[in-house]
């Protein structure tokens, strides 16, 4: 496992010999010390602080609720695991749309109280401004385009974004303008999401800065998926996602066990117990 500190210019750079990446970019949304620390035993490269916390930890059904006070919290807890890896922090819904300065502001917080590297937000043409201000104040910025689950009520649900042409949000030519905007703007990689894998390879070929995939196919230039579904906790993936473990059977399974053996008194036993 390379131990060597993940920096923003490190992931960059893997970019840098003819627009291909080699070492590819691995990243896992995680929320908390516990599973930034086993992502960055294991040599994740990215531990990112998702939005997708609603959903995953909140059990709300979109982002749209998680408050920027709630990121913070959850970025703080995940930089006291992630040592290693990049730790990039999610601006949640309405903590960066409003102006510039507010974005400026967000984002420092999240550096300042949650101990990101790094910030991430959503929108392509319309946010390049926002991130073009945000570095502005040496900020690096991870954008995201495609399927950007702030926008669920913009499409309608969690829909695949950029099957049809056009430049309205969520065409085709929308998305492949998205892309250079953002890399324009200065940001210095850009999830994709929910999008055909032949624009993703379009997108990764025709931008200088590194693309990680989600939905997207396998020609960007990383992967990210949320802990919890590589873990196998959650029982419902999406089609995107996989499932590397089973841990959701053998959770159960173990609380299941420990019930039984407080029920029947066989726990805490002798060697359990204080003289």
């Amino acid at each position: 496992m390379n131990v060597e500190k993940i920096t923003v210019p490190g992931l960059t750079g893997r970019k840098a010999n003819g627009g291909v990446v080699e070492d590819k970019i691995v990243m896992v949304t995680a929320y908390d010390a516990t599973f930034a620390a086993l992502a960055d035993e294991a040599g994740v490269d990215v531990v990112l602080v998702g939005d997708s916390m609603g959903m995953v930890v909140q059990g709300v059904p979109n982002t749209l609720p998680v408050t920027l006070d709630e990121a913070v919290y959850h970025t703080r807890l995940a930089s006291r695991g992630a040592t290693r890896a990049l730790l990039v922090g999610d601006l949640p819904f309405g903590s960066y749309q409003v102006s510039a300065p507010q974005a400026i502001e967000s984002s420092v917080r999240l550096v300042k109280e949650g101990g990101a590297a790094a910030v991430k937000l959503e929108g392509g043409v319309t946010m390049a401004d926002t991130i073009e201000a945000i570095t502005r104040v040496d900020i690096p910025v991870m954008a995201h385009i495609g399927l950007t689950p702030q926008s669920v009520h913009r499409m309608g649900g969690h829909r695949v974004q950029g099957r049809h042409s056009g430049s309205q949000a969520g065409g085709r030519d929308r998305l492949l303008a998205d892309a250079k905007a953002v890399e324009a703007a200065g940001a210095f990689s850009v999830v994709l999401e929910g999008m055909p894998r032949e624009l993703a390879a379009e997108i990764t070929a025709g931008i200088s800065i590194p693309t990680i995939g989600i939905g997207a196919g396998p020609e960007c230039d990383g992967q990210v998926l949320v802990l919890h579904d590589v873990l196998g906790l959650t029982p419902n993936l999406y089609k995107f996602a996989k499932a590397y473990a089973d841990l959701r059977s053998e959770v159960i399974g173990a609380l299941q066990a420990y019930a039984t053996d407080v029920r029947t008194s066989a726990f805490p036993d002798d060697a359990h117990s204080f003289h």
